[in-house]
C-alpha cells in the first residue's frame, strides 16, 4: 500500500477513471474520513482510508485480471478522440473498470492483460522484473543471421536502448521473413523500431505470450480470467 492522490483513488480501487473521480472531487460529493476534500492531489492510502461518495461508502472491488485477444485496428484506450473502437469496446459493463498492462498499438494484435490489481501490473511492467513477452513477426524482405545478431545484442534507437532477449527465425524468403521475438521490456514499438532500423518493414505483429501466459487458442475479441499464478 501507498499514498496517491485522490483523483486516482477510486481507479486504485477499480471503482472508476481519474476523471470521473475529479468531476466528483470538483463537485464536493467526495470525502475522504469524513471530511469533504476539494483538492484532487490531496495524498491518501486508497485501501486504508474510508472514502464516500454522497455520504455512502466505497468499497474495494474483488481483483479481477482478464487476458484479452485484441483484433487488428483496436486502440488500448478507455476513449479515442477520433471515434476509434476500442480495447473497451470488447468488454461488458462489469469489466469497464479493468485498466490494460501495458499496451498493444493499433495495429498489433494478440495476448492483452486487463487488471484491477495494480502492484500485479506494476510489477509486470516493472523492466527490473524481466518478465517476457513472446511475439510472432513477419516482415518485408530478408531477415539474416547478422540481422538476428543485431537484435539480439541490441540497437540504440532515438536515446533509447532496444534488445530482443531472444530471436528465432522461422523462415525467411526474399519477400518476406517470419520470426518468434521474446522481449523482457515494454517501450514504445519496440519491435517495430527494430526492424525500422535493420531496414526492413513489419507487416504482422501478434503477442502470443507474457509471462507464463499463452494466448493459445483464444479467438480476436475474445476473453477469459486469469490469475497472478498463471502469469507468474
Amino acid at each position: 500500500m501507498g499514498q496517491v492522490p485522490l483523483e486516482r483513488a477510486l481507479s486504485k480501487l477499480g471503482k472508476m477513471s481519474r476523471s470521473q473521480t475529479k468531476r466528483l472531487i470538483e463537485a464536493g460529493r467526495l470525502a475522504v474520513n469524513g471530511r469533504v476534500i476539494k483538492d484532487p492531489a490531496f495524498l491518501l492510502v486508497p485501501e486504508a482510508a474510508r472514502i464516500t461518495i454522497d455520504g455512502k461508502p466505497v468499497e474495494r472491488s474483488v481483483e479481477c485480471t482478464i487476458m484479452l485477444h485484441k483484433p487488428r485496428g483496436i486502440v488500448t484506450t478507455k476513449s479515442d478522440e477520433k471515434g476509434r473502437e476500442t480495447v473497451y469496446d470488447l468488454l461488458p459493463t462489469k469489466l469497464q473498470h479493468l485498466h490494460p498492462v501495458g499496451r498493444l498499438d493499433m495495429a498489433t494484435t494478440g495476448l492483452l492483460l486487463m487488471t484491477t490489481d495494480t502492484q500485479l501490473s506494476n510489477f509486470l511492467t516493472d523492466p527490473g522484473n524481466g518478465i517476457p513477452r513472446v511475439y510472432t513477426v513477419s516482415v518485408k524482405g530478408r531477415i539474416t543471421d547478422d540481422d538476428i545478431k543485431i537484435l539480439s545484442q541490441g540497437i540504440r534507437d532515438k536515446g533509447q536502448f532496444l534488445k530482443a532477449s531472444a530471436v528465432t527465425l522461422r523462415k525467411a524468403s526474399n519477400k518476406e521473413s517470419h520470426l518468434i521475438v521474446q522481449l523482457t521490456e515494454g517501450k514504445n514499438r519496440e519491435i517495430r523500431r527494430m526492424f525500422e532500423a535493420l531496414g526492413s518493414e513489419v507487416t504482422a505483429l501478434k503477442r502470443i505470450a507474457f509471462g507464463k501466459l499463452k494466448l493459445g487458442e483464444l479467438k480476436p475479441g475474445e476473453f477469459r480470467e486469469t490469475s497472478k499464478k498463471g502469469i507468474l
